[in-house]
């Protein structure tokens, strides 16, 4: 009979290769061709949030962008990539839920994926909700940083490297050895969007969180340089603090075109994690069909006629704050907006809700007190360049 070792030592051996592997969906461009170019290829990295996934019950607003570009007809030029957040495997694995196990992992599968299939030339578009977000913007990070491995280079070993060299300050000669050896002179990144980014990595239970704070702080809320648009929504009504928004904050004169916009909901109504309570979908729709619509004018290929199955309704109920695990975070408070200029409600927030957030940031200093007190105006349409 196996002995307590051996049996811990199948388990972990048995999760680390039977855990649901990422789905991903190439459709390469034309072979090389003497005297023909390549077509260009739209990457799109998708990372989901805690106990996310594309079950039902389990879907987010990330999820449904890869499902509906995962429909119909695959596009020729696209690769297509989705990996879901940390799932529920019992209570006996609760900390990995609490701590948020499993990031970095989640960081360098998507950066092995992308490096293995990148070519000069082609574009990135990466999506994420709360966890998800945090780390499809450290791999931005990643990326700009170290660099985007050439694709002959992406060894395991590389890919580790590449990781090693972004936890570290600084930017040495040995850095830059890396880069030249193996990377990509230039890795631009057309778009990120993100539903809530949060400092929360896993489950935050009341105080247990703080075993991760520390660990996995956000590196940088700057934009990345070589990215050209940086999309985030958020939720007015979220006041659990331990879901407190890592927004971007603008450079002044920076070359990427920033928006951040708030709209009505919690924080499970802006990235669609719902349940059940399929009533508040309307509501959620509203922010993902916002996201699709900005990433469709930045040059992402999206289906004919995709506006039609997400019906919106701002009236819609919604999940909130109170529900299933929501009521065990009782540290709370109204979050505050207008700190950075790109920041903006979105048209589909109530006159009554404008007129309160307006009171209740009299005299703080606000940036959107034009905004908040006239009608909302949608912002410019973005140039697909």
């Amino acid at each position: 009979m196996p002995g307590k070792d051996s049996i811990i030592g199948l388990r972990a051996l048995f999760t680390r290769f039977f855990r649901p592997r990422p789905r991903a969906e190439v459709e390469p461009a034309s072979p090389a061709v003497p005297g023909f170019a390549r077509r260009r290829v739209d990457h799109v990295v998708i990372l989901d949030g805690t106990m996310a996934s594309l079950r039902q019950g389990e879907r987010t607003n990330a999820g449904r962008v890869f499902l509906l570009l995962s429909t119909g007809k695959a596009q020729a030029g696209r690769s297509l990539y989705y990996d879901e957040g940390i799932p529920w495997r019992g209570w006996k694995r609760i900390m990995d839920l609490i701590e948020g196990r499993g990031i970095e992992e989640q960081i360098l599968r998507a950066y092995g994926h992308l490096a293995s299939h990148y070519r000069e030339g082609d574009r990135i578009f990466l999506f994420g909700y709360s966890r998800g977000a945090f780390a499809v913007r450290s791999l931005a990070g990643v990326i700009a940083k170290v660099g985007l491995l050439r694709h002959e280079a992406a060894t395991e070993r590389n890919l580790h490297l590449a990781w090693r060299w972004y936890q570290r300050r600084g930017n040495d000669d040995g850095l830059k050895a890396f880069r030249h050896a193996s990377c990509h002179a230039r890795a631009p990144i057309r778009l990120i969007g993100v539903w809530e980014t949060v400092k929360a990595l896993g489950l935050r239970f009341p105080l247990l969180w703080m075993l991760t704070e520390g660990r996995y702080a956000f590196h940088d809320p700057h934009p990345v340089a070589d990215l050209d648009f940086a999309l985030q929504a958020l939720a007015l009504d979220e006041t659990r603090v331990v879901f407190d928004p890592v927004l971007w904050q603008g450079h002044p004169g920076g070359g990427t075109h920033i928006e951040q916009v708030w709209f009505r909901g919690a924080h499970g109504d802006i990235g669609g994690h719902l349940g059940n309570f399929a009533a508040a979908r309307p509501l959620s729709n509203i922010p993902l069909v916002w996201m699709l619509d900005r990433a469709a004018q930045a040059g992402l290929e999206l289906p004919e006629g995709w506006r039609r199955r997400f019906p919106c309704d701002p009236a819609a109920p919604m999940v909130g704050t109170w529900r299933g695990l929501g009521a065990a975070f009782l540290y709370r408070r109204r979050r505050v907006i207008g700190r950075d200029p790109s920041e903006r409600l979105h048209e589909s927030v109530p006159e009554t809700e404008r007129l309160r957030w307006h009171l209740a940031r009299q005299g703080a200093g606000d940036q959107l007190t034009t905004e908040i007190s006239q009608t909302s105006e949608a912002s410019a349409p973005i140039s697909k360049g």
